[in-house]
């Protein structure tokens, strides 16, 4: 069997990932069902949107044998200069349709960003058109779905995608159904978000849309539902996005209302964001400097440790003003597997994964004192608390494995692809008679095209 060959062979069944930024602290997720999906022996390319973020990366991301392309426009926008122009002169009226349909969505939304994906998915369009892969799968409805579209729209590779939150939430339902009907098929993390996207964006694709939920790494989570004496007072953890839709202005109240009734505890938060100012504004002003900290982002092994010293893990999560809010937290997810008893609230897909008063506590959205209530019942009644984190355990073993959930998701791939291919009539790898192969110069182990 020759070199080409085998290269061949593996392009047919290589998953090409779309994700907004590579890696990215905050989306342990997709890190998650990355290595997942490659320990069932899929091979896979990693296509980031944006350029690295700076700061902590996550341990886990050494695990990924997946090769990471960047092609961001403002990074390497002489590359995507002239991929737009062979694709324009070798490919004329898929590059004029494609552009056209860019232009009709700027005018609808009153926002650019459609060109920009345009030209950002053209550039991708060049690269796979000489290194193709079988099938593309986008993270996030929204900047990498509408790349994955247009790029299929280029180049005849199927694309399905995983919708979260805020990019379901946030999106002009006409301009997210037609992302919707060309994809083979559509994943999203909550039953919540599904029903919603088959009532506002497409209620006649029942059949294409999919729940599978988030999975964890379970050996990455010591589970220790007690705690032992501590001399300092019971840490009440939360880990978050420092945004409106995390409803940590309602923790910071309820923090209040506990201090004044005398209870013995602390707060800690984890994480940064546009909000961390008026949280820090909020916590001065109510005289909390010595209950309440902000400690700002922390690598997730530190993350990790943090359940294990927490008492209660507290995620208020409120429907933000815009209409933002979450699908299921992973940081949940984790709590729950550390063995430490979560307090959240009836928002979005969360009760699909905490049922209240069996494994975790709910309130409702934007109330601090039945917050301050939940928090108070676990402060003063420990044999509770054990008892939600023995429950919550078991269901995140049973139900939110990362394996249960790579599972699903590969067998959808398979079928995506094969619905694909029928529906065409052939195998769908693009031509490559016009693109002669040449070198790709990799930086650090990344892919520079």
């Amino acid at each position: 069997m020759t070199e080409e060959h085998v290269c061949r062979t593996t392009q047919k069944h290589t998953i090409g990932y779309i994700v907004k930024a590579w890696p990215r602290l905050s989306e342990t997720f997709i890190l998650n069902e990355i290595i997942a999906v490659e320990r069932r022996g899929v091979p896979l390319r990693i296509f980031s949107v944006k350029d690295p973020d700076p700061g902590p990366a996550h341990a886990k991301v050494g695990e990924v044998r997946a090769q990471a392309t960047y092609f961001s426009l403002l990074g390497h926008w002489r590359s995507a200069l002239l991929a737009n122009l062979r694709v324009l002169s070798r490919h004329p009226g898929r590059y004029g349709r494609t552009f056209w349909e860019a232009t009709v969505r700027v005018v609808r939304s009153g926002k650019f960003a459609a060109i920009r994906r345009f030209f950002q998915a053209t550039y991708l369009a060049d690269i796979l058109l000489r290194q193709p892969v079988a099938h593309l799968h986008a993270h996030f409805a929204n900047t990498p779905t509408l790349v994955a579209m247009f790029a299929h729209q280029l180049t005849g590779i199927p694309y399905t995608f995983t919708a979260h939150a805020k990019d379901i939430y946030l999106s002009r339902p006409d301009l997210l159904r037609s992302k919707v009907e060309r994809a083979q098929a559509v994943v999203t993390c909550t039953e919540h978000n599904r029903r919603y996207l088959l009532t506002h964006v497409s209620p006649a694709r029942d059949a294409k849309v999919h729940c599978i939920y988030h999975g964890l790494d379970l050996s990455q989570f010591k589970f220790h539902p007690t705690r032992g004496p501590d001399l300092r007072p019971p840490l009440v953890l939360s880990v978050a996005r420092l945004v409106e839709k995390k409803g940590l202005h309602d923790l910071i109240v309820a923090s209040d209302i506990l201090r004044r009734r005398g209870r013995r505890f602390r707060v800690e938060i984890i994480g940064d964001g546009p909000t961390r100012e008026s949280l820090e504004a909020q916590v001065s002003e109510l005289g909390l400097k010595f209950h309440v900290r902000l400690l700002g982002a922390q690598p997730h092994e530190k993350v990790c440790l943090a359940y294990q010293r927490a008492f209660a893990f507290a995620l208020p999560c409120v429907v933000a003003a815009n209409g933002d809010r979450d699908g299921i937290p992973n940081v949940l997810l984790e709590a729950m597997a550390s063995g430490t008893p979560v307090v959240s609230t009836t928002v979005s897909g969360i009760p699909e994964l905490v049922e209240s008063e069996h494994d975790g506590l709910l309130v409702p959205p934007s109330n601090p004192r039945a917050l301050a209530d939940a928090l108070d019942r676990l402060l003063s009644d420990p044999g509770l608390g054990e008892r939600l984190a023995r429950a919550a355990r078991a269901k995140i073993e049973e139900s939110f494995s990362m394996d249960r959930g790579a599972a699903r998701l590969v067998a959808l791939f398979e079928r995506a692809r094969t619905n694909a291919s029928s529906e065409s009539g052939f195998e769908i790898v693009p031509r490559l008679e016009h693109y002669a192969p040449r070198p790709t110069r990799h930086e650090n182990g990344v892919s520079v095209d």
